[in-house]
């Protein structure tokens, strides 16, 4: 890797990444943002990853954006640049043509809830605890609030985003922030299962069905179902596709 702020690793057709600055709690910095950009972008080009897990050292997941850098100038360009820049990451992993699993070993909190939300599978150890609590600071989190109201629905969302709560494992599985709450000493063993699973599907599928699925899922419902016949129809194309169903035809 670039640098050390993430640690990226090729484990056969799994990529694992991993947020690495657990001294000041995984802040989204700037170039914490960059390097996780950088080492999606690596993970995605290499042809052998199917699925991308994304974790963090330490006790704590992600603590969400530098307050320092946030406070470092009253100037509103900067600040823009730095909220731009989060927006390509959360944009990076929704276009990355592997699914990204989050691996919530510790809390996410504001923009880290926000990072979890924005990938298209997450699991977290039991007790493990959520929020987006800018709030309770006087800095409401409305980026976070884009993936997380798209990810649980508006009123759990507005509720979390207003008061700052903060919610176990449980009831992010409950919410569907995440999928799962498992034991600490159970969590890789279940993402493993998963990711397996789904690195042994068509690749070419895969990456068709996470695209469209994108689309249609904030479309209204007459332009879901052309955005998914049409994917539907292109994933007829496919060789794999042509040759599954020519072998499920034979049985």
């Amino acid at each position: 890797m670039r640098n050390d702020l993430v640690l990226a690793e090729t484990d056969g057709p799994i990529a694992r990444l991993t947020l690495n600055d657990p001294a000041r709690a995984n802040v989204l910095s700037e170039a914490m943002m960059t390097s996780l950009r950088a080492a999606l972008a690596d993970a995605a080009a290499d042809e052998r990853v199917r699925v991308i897990v994304l974790g963090a050292a330490g006790r704590i997941f992600c603590a969400g954006h530098d307050l320092g850098e946030l406070r470092a100038s009253d100037n509103p360009e900067p600040h823009a640049a730095l909220f731009a820049l989060c927006s390509e990451l959360m944009l990076d992993i929704r276009a990355c043509r592997a699914p990204v699993i989050a691996r919530v070993q510790g809390a996410a909190v504001a923009a880290g809830c926000q990072l979890v939300a924005a990938c298209d599978l997450a699991y977290a150890a039991e007790g493990v605890k959520f929020a987006v609590s800018g709030v309770d600071l006087g800095l409401f989190c409305s980026t976070p609030g884009v993936a997380l109201g798209r990810a649980i629905g508006a009123k759990a969302a507005a509720e979390l985003l207003m008061t700052g709560r903060f919610i176990d494992a449980a009831r992010a599985a409950e919410l569907g922030l995440i999928n799962r709450a498992v034991p600490a000493d159970a969590l890789d063993a279940t993402i493993d299962e998963t990711a397996l699973l789904i690195a042994a599907k068509a690749p070419e599928a895969i990456a068709l069905g996470k695209r469209v699925f994108a689309r249609q899922i904030e479309a209204p419902l007459d332009e879901a179902y052309a955005i998914a016949a049409e994917g539907m129809v292109e994933n007829l194309s496919f060789a794999s596709a042509k040759a599954g169903i020519d072998g499920f035809l034979k049985r």
